[in-house]
Protein backbone atom coordinates (compact mmCIF):
# COMPACT_ATOMS: atom_id res chain seq x y z
CA UNK A 1 0.00 0.00 0.00
CA UNK A 2 1.25 3.49 -0.83
CA UNK A 3 0.35 6.82 0.66
CA UNK A 4 -0.59 10.07 -1.05
CA UNK A 5 1.29 11.95 1.65
CA UNK A 6 4.79 12.71 0.28
CA UNK A 7 6.17 12.77 3.85
CA UNK A 8 5.07 9.19 4.53
CA UNK A 9 7.26 6.22 3.66
CA UNK A 10 5.65 2.80 3.37
CA UNK A 11 7.79 -0.14 4.40
CA UNK A 12 7.33 -3.66 3.14
CA UNK A 13 6.87 -6.61 5.48
CA UNK A 14 8.38 -10.08 5.46
CA UNK A 15 6.03 -12.87 4.52
CA UNK A 16 5.21 -15.62 7.01
CA UNK A 17 7.81 -17.97 5.56
CA UNK A 18 10.59 -15.42 6.07
CA UNK A 19 9.43 -14.66 9.60
CA UNK A 20 9.53 -18.34 10.49
CA UNK A 21 12.96 -18.70 8.90
CA UNK A 22 14.43 -15.86 10.95
CA UNK A 23 12.49 -16.21 14.20
CA UNK A 24 9.76 -18.66 15.16
CA UNK A 25 11.11 -21.79 13.43
CA UNK A 26 14.80 -20.93 13.72
CA UNK A 27 16.87 -23.06 16.06
CA UNK A 28 20.42 -23.23 17.36
CA UNK A 29 22.17 -26.06 15.50
CA UNK A 30 24.20 -28.52 17.55
CA UNK A 31 25.35 -30.80 14.72
CA UNK A 32 26.35 -29.95 11.17
CA UNK A 33 26.34 -31.75 7.84
CA UNK A 34 29.45 -32.08 5.71
CA UNK A 35 27.94 -29.69 3.15
CA UNK A 36 30.51 -26.96 2.49
CA UNK A 37 29.84 -23.27 3.14
CA UNK A 38 31.43 -21.12 0.46
CA UNK A 39 33.45 -17.97 0.91
CA UNK A 40 30.72 -16.16 -1.05
CA UNK A 41 28.09 -17.29 1.46
CA UNK A 42 30.21 -16.10 4.37
CA UNK A 43 30.81 -12.76 2.67
CA UNK A 44 27.08 -12.41 2.04
CA UNK A 45 26.37 -12.83 5.75
CA UNK A 46 28.34 -9.70 6.55
CA UNK A 47 26.86 -7.83 3.59
CA UNK A 48 23.50 -8.16 5.37
CA UNK A 49 24.66 -7.81 8.96
CA UNK A 50 26.62 -4.61 8.37
CA UNK A 51 23.43 -2.59 7.87
CA UNK A 52 22.34 -3.06 11.49
CA UNK A 53 21.96 0.15 13.52
CA UNK A 54 24.60 1.13 16.06
CA UNK A 55 24.88 4.24 18.21
CA UNK A 56 26.55 7.06 16.28
CA UNK A 57 27.10 4.48 13.50
CA UNK A 58 30.17 3.25 15.40
CA UNK A 59 30.08 -0.35 14.07
CA UNK A 60 32.55 -1.91 16.55
CA UNK A 61 31.93 -5.57 15.59
CA UNK A 62 34.76 -7.46 13.89
CA UNK A 63 34.43 -10.95 12.39
CA UNK A 64 37.08 -13.66 12.16
CA UNK A 65 36.06 -16.63 9.99
CA UNK A 66 37.85 -19.86 10.88
CA UNK A 67 37.89 -22.80 8.48
CA UNK A 68 39.19 -26.31 9.17
CA UNK A 69 42.86 -26.99 9.74
CA UNK A 70 45.34 -25.61 12.23
CA UNK A 71 43.33 -22.50 12.98
CA UNK A 72 40.26 -24.58 13.82
CA UNK A 73 42.34 -26.90 16.00
CA UNK A 74 43.58 -23.89 17.94
CA UNK A 75 40.09 -22.47 18.31
CA UNK A 76 38.66 -25.76 19.59
CA UNK A 77 41.16 -25.80 22.46
CA UNK A 78 39.62 -22.56 23.76
CA UNK A 79 36.04 -23.85 23.71
CA UNK A 80 34.33 -25.29 26.77
CA UNK A 81 34.22 -29.10 26.79
CA UNK A 82 30.56 -29.26 25.77
CA UNK A 83 31.15 -27.01 22.76
CA UNK A 84 34.32 -28.53 21.30
CA UNK A 85 32.69 -31.20 19.14
CA UNK A 86 30.22 -28.69 17.71
CA UNK A 87 32.95 -26.25 16.78
CA UNK A 88 35.17 -28.97 15.36
CA UNK A 89 32.41 -30.26 13.06
CA UNK A 90 30.98 -27.00 11.69
CA UNK A 91 32.01 -26.14 8.10
CA UNK A 92 32.80 -22.60 9.22
CA UNK A 93 33.04 -20.75 12.50
CA UNK A 94 32.82 -17.02 13.12
CA UNK A 95 34.54 -15.45 16.10
CA UNK A 96 32.75 -12.18 16.79
CA UNK A 97 34.79 -9.54 18.57
CA UNK A 98 34.55 -5.91 19.55
CA UNK A 99 37.16 -3.45 18.35
CA UNK A 100 38.48 -1.42 21.27
CA UNK A 101 39.73 1.23 18.84
CA UNK A 102 36.58 1.49 16.74
CA UNK A 103 36.69 5.24 17.24
CA UNK A 104 39.54 5.54 14.76
CA UNK A 105 36.96 4.96 11.99
CA UNK A 106 34.58 7.70 13.14
CA UNK A 107 35.70 10.28 10.54
CA UNK A 108 34.66 7.73 7.91
CA UNK A 109 31.45 6.35 9.42
CA UNK A 110 30.24 9.61 11.00
CA UNK A 111 31.70 12.27 8.69
CA UNK A 112 29.50 15.09 9.97
CA UNK A 113 30.89 14.70 13.51
CA UNK A 114 34.53 13.58 13.29
CA UNK A 115 35.37 15.18 16.62
CA UNK A 116 33.59 12.29 18.37
CA UNK A 117 36.74 10.27 17.73
CA UNK A 118 38.60 12.39 20.25
CA UNK A 119 35.79 12.09 22.79
CA UNK A 120 36.09 8.29 22.74
CA UNK A 121 39.89 8.42 22.65
CA UNK A 122 39.92 10.35 25.91
CA UNK A 123 37.38 8.24 27.81
CA UNK A 124 38.25 4.55 28.19
CA UNK A 125 35.07 3.63 30.07
CA UNK A 126 32.82 5.27 27.49
CA UNK A 127 34.70 3.66 24.62
CA UNK A 128 34.62 0.16 26.13
CA UNK A 129 30.96 0.40 27.10
CA UNK A 130 29.99 1.65 23.66
CA UNK A 131 32.02 -1.06 21.94
CA UNK A 132 30.59 -3.90 24.02
CA UNK A 133 26.95 -2.82 23.77
CA UNK A 134 26.99 -2.13 20.06
CA UNK A 135 29.10 -5.15 19.09
CA UNK A 136 26.67 -7.35 21.02
CA UNK A 137 23.78 -5.69 19.19
CA UNK A 138 25.51 -6.37 15.89
CA UNK A 139 26.12 -9.99 16.90
CA UNK A 140 22.36 -10.50 17.11
CA UNK A 141 21.96 -9.18 13.60
CA UNK A 142 24.82 -11.40 12.46
CA UNK A 143 22.88 -14.48 13.62
CA UNK A 144 19.82 -13.31 11.69
CA UNK A 145 21.99 -12.76 8.62
CA UNK A 146 23.28 -16.35 8.86
CA UNK A 147 19.68 -17.58 8.91
CA UNK A 148 18.71 -15.29 6.05
CA UNK A 149 21.35 -17.03 3.91
CA UNK A 150 19.66 -20.38 4.49
CA UNK A 151 22.31 -21.53 6.95
CA UNK A 152 22.10 -22.70 10.54
CA UNK A 153 23.80 -20.74 13.30
CA UNK A 154 25.13 -22.18 16.52
CA UNK A 155 25.99 -19.18 18.72
CA UNK A 156 27.94 -19.99 21.88
CA UNK A 157 29.28 -18.06 24.83
CA UNK A 158 31.06 -21.05 26.37
CA UNK A 159 34.71 -20.38 25.61
CA UNK A 160 37.89 -18.93 27.09
CA UNK A 161 37.72 -15.40 25.74
CA UNK A 162 41.13 -14.43 27.10
CA UNK A 163 42.64 -17.49 25.43
CA UNK A 164 41.03 -16.74 22.06
CA UNK A 165 42.11 -13.12 22.27
CA UNK A 166 45.70 -14.02 23.09
CA UNK A 167 45.81 -16.62 20.31
CA UNK A 168 43.98 -14.84 17.49
CA UNK A 169 44.08 -11.14 18.46
CA UNK A 170 47.47 -10.75 20.14
CA UNK A 171 47.73 -7.00 19.57
CA UNK A 172 45.00 -6.48 22.17
CA UNK A 173 42.72 -4.47 19.93
CA UNK A 174 39.92 -7.03 19.45
CA UNK A 175 38.06 -8.80 22.27
CA UNK A 176 35.94 -11.87 21.50
CA UNK A 177 32.30 -11.81 22.62
CA UNK A 178 30.64 -14.71 20.77
CA UNK A 179 31.54 -17.79 18.72
CA UNK A 180 29.06 -18.80 16.00
CA UNK A 181 29.20 -22.18 14.28
CA UNK A 182 27.84 -21.93 10.72
CA UNK A 183 26.65 -24.59 8.31
CA UNK A 184 23.78 -26.84 7.30
CA UNK A 185 22.17 -28.82 10.11
CA UNK A 186 23.35 -32.40 10.52
CA UNK A 187 21.85 -35.44 12.22
CA UNK A 188 19.54 -34.66 15.16
CA UNK A 189 20.63 -31.00 15.15
CA UNK A 190 18.02 -29.55 17.50
CA UNK A 191 17.40 -29.87 21.20
CA UNK A 192 13.78 -29.68 22.31
CA UNK A 193 12.40 -26.17 22.03
CA UNK A 194 12.54 -24.45 25.40
CA UNK A 195 9.71 -22.18 26.58
CA UNK A 196 9.68 -18.48 25.77
CA UNK A 197 8.23 -15.81 28.00
CA UNK A 198 4.88 -14.54 26.83
CA UNK A 199 3.39 -11.12 26.37
CA UNK A 200 2.15 -10.78 29.94
CA UNK A 201 5.57 -11.58 31.42
CA UNK A 202 7.49 -9.15 29.22
CA UNK A 203 5.39 -6.35 27.74
CA UNK A 204 4.11 -3.30 29.58
CA UNK A 205 2.09 -0.40 28.18
CA UNK A 206 2.30 3.19 29.30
Amino acid sequence: MTSDNPDTHSLGALDETAKRLLFSDARTANTFADTPVSDAELAAIWELARWAPTSANTQPLRVLYVRGGAGRDRLVTHMNDGNRAKTASAPAVAVLAMDDRFHEHIPTVLPYKPELRDVFAGNDALRTGTALFNATLQAGYFILAVRAQGLAAGPMGGFDAAGIDADFFPDGRFHSILVVNIGHPGKDPWYDRLPRLGHDEVVRWA
